[in-house]
């Protein structure tokens, strides 16, 4: 009898160790997402963690700023196909390269959605330097406020 962990048919790990390292990985709080965060507040901006900017999308995002309708998300290079660093797999590489192109598919399919709805998206590679990240997520952030308030203002 073989006693050794074999993936069961169709599985996506190839063995027990990459199964291991694949569920180990974090889909949120990733030391980009903390670090960009962390920048950010200190500018004195105010954000939802990890929440849907709309309700009837099952989507989240990194950070959400309500009242200013901006949507942000900081992409891994393996999980969303960078084109600078994204490299296929080399064992089980049908599944993993199928489920990367229908991540960049949602990805594409939730921008649209948000923009329709009125929301700018901000989408971010996990190696692009951080500080920039948050110089433009804090500029993006204020210049909505401030049109917002703007439109406002005509209002009355």
């Amino acid at each position: 009898m073989n006693t050794e962990w074999q993936p069961p048919a169709g599985s996506w790990a190839s063995s027990e160790a990459r199964r291991r390292n694949m569920q180990a990985i974090r889909s949120r709080d990733t030391a980009p997402e903390r670090l960009i965060r962390r920048l950010v507040h200190a500018q004195g901006l105010r954000y939802r963690v990890a929440a849907r900017p709309l309700p009837d999308l099952r989507r989240t995002a990194d950070m959400v700023f309500r009242s200013a309708k901006v949507a942000v998300f900081i992409d891994g290079c393996y999980w969303h196909g960078c084109p600078e660093h994204y490299v296929p797999p080399k064992t089980n590489s049908g599944y993993w390269s199928e489920k990367v192109a229908r991540n960049m598919a949602r990805d594409r399919d939730t921008d649209h959605r948000l923009q329709e709805a009125g929301w700018t998206v901000l989408r971010f590679w996990e190696h692009e330097p951080s500080a920039e990240c948050a110089a433009q997520i804090a500029s993006e952030v204020a210049e909505r406020r401030a049109s917002a308030r703007l439109a406002d203002e005509q209002k009355h």
